[in-house]
């Protein structure tokens, strides 16, 4: 029996078959890589698209939020004896005078003028003229400043804007920490005890008679 053999040196030649799957692979990852180009969008830095793209920043949002809020604060604010002579006549209608509904307690507006006592924790009793007996105001002037009312003292903040209740809360924070930039830093919120100030802020109304006052605006005399 004779077998065929091969030229000496020279390699068997692949099936036709064979060539035509690999031409078939190149063409279909070729197509796969088109598609994928055609999907892609090419964003440039500083760009608008880059912005949307870029995490979440609660300091940033606080320092382009603050100026507004601040002056949301300052145009519903009632002198103290006023805002307190209303919340004891009719709660709901003082309400819609000087400030917002809230979920937990609505958010007033006040100018309060009084001399401040010893503090504790960054909070300053006040002891204000012309308010009801045992009403009590306290102002927190740091170094950490809690709570949310300034977030929701102008009332179109809301929880849907955001993308989970964590961006929610830090946007809270953010706009405490621009407050205390703009307006605590700028003064000697350490030593206040025996110094009148005049404050501008809002308040949580939970307890009618215990406020406490989130500045927007400090002045000490």
């Amino acid at each position: 029996m004779v077998q065929s053999t091969a030229p000496t040196g020279q390699a068997p030649k692949a099936p036709a078959a064979s060539r035509r799957g690999l031409f078939l692979s190149i063409a279909a990852a070729a197509v796969v890589l088109a598609g994928i180009a055609l999907d892609t969008k090419i964003v440039h830095i500083g760009s608008e698209a880059d912005v949307r793209q870029q995490a979440f920043s609660p300091d940033g949002y606080g320092q382009t939020e603050f100026p507004r809020i601040r002056d949301a604060v300052k145009a519903k604010a009632g002198e103290a004896p006023e805002v307190a002579a209303a919340i004891a006549a009719d709660k709901d209608a003082a309400i819609a005078k000087y400030g917002t509904p809230a979920s937990t307690g609505a958010i007033l507006s006040v100018r309060v003028t009084g001399t401040a006592g010893e503090p504790k924790a960054g909070i300053y009793p006040l002891a204000v003229e012309g308010l009801p007996e045992g009403v009590a105001v306290r102002v927190q002037t740091g170094p950490a400043i809690n709570g949310t009312d300034l977030r929701d003292a102008p009332g179109d903040i809301a929880f849907g804007s955001f993308k989970n209740q964590i961006e929610y809360q830090n946007a809270g924070s953010g706009i405490n920490r621009a407050m205390k930039a703009e307006v605590l830093d700028k003064i000697d919120a350490a030593n206040l005890t025996g110094k009148t100030v005049e404050v501008v802020g809002a308040f949580r109304l939970i307890n009618p008679k215990n406020w406490l006052i989130t500045p927007v605006e400090v002045v000490v005399k």
